[in-house]
C-alpha cells in the first residue's frame, strides 16, 4: 500500500467542497450572473442542479462507493465546463470556477472512494488466475 499524503476526512471535506461549491455556484452562474439566452433559468437550472442532487444522501454519509459513482456525474460539468472555457471567451472566468469545483471533486472523491474502501476492507474481487500469480 502506497504512502497516503491526506487522511481520509481531508478529502472527504475537500470532494465536498467541490461537490457543495458546484451545487450554489451552478445556478447562481445560469440565473444571476450570465443566465441563458437560448434556455429558461428554470431548464438550465434543473439540467445542472439535479444530476447533483442524486449523490446528495451517500455523499453526506461517507459512502466510499457513493463517492466512486457520483464522478460519472462531476465528468457532465467537468465537460461542461471545458466546453465552455474553449467556445465562451466572455464566460472563461465562470468556467474556470467551475472546472476547478470539478476537478476538487472529482481527484479528491477518487481518493477519498480508495483509501476509505481500503480502511473498510471493501475491494474489488480477483480472479483465480490473479491470485495464483
Amino acid at each position: 500500500m502506497s504512502k497516503q499524503t491526506f487522511s481520509t476526512p481531508m478529502l472527504k471535506r475537500m470532494a465536498l467542497t467541490g461537490y457543495f461549491g458546484l451545487l450554489v455556484f451552478m445556478p447562481l452562474w445560469l440565473i444571476v450572473l450570465s443566465p441563458s439566452e437560448g434556455l429558461s433559468p428554470l431548464l438550465s437550472v434543473s439540467m445542472f442542479v439535479i444530476p447533483l442532487l442524486f449523490p446528495l444522501p451517500g455523499l453526506v454519509k461517507g459512502n466510499p462507493y457513493t463517492f466512486a459513482w457520483a464522478n460519472f456525474i462531476v465528468m457532465i460539468y467537468f465537460l461542461h465546463s471545458l466546453t465552455t472555457l474553449w467556445v465562451s471567451p466572455e464566460e472563461r472566468w465562470l468556467a474556470a470556477i467551475e472546472l476547478a469545483l470539478a476537478s476538487l471533486m472529482f481527484f479528491a472523491g477518487t481518493y477519498y472512494s480508495k483509501y476509505k474502501g481500503q480502511e473498510l476492507g471493501l475491494g474489488l474481487k480477483k480472479n483465480r488466475k490473479e491470485k495464483n500469480n
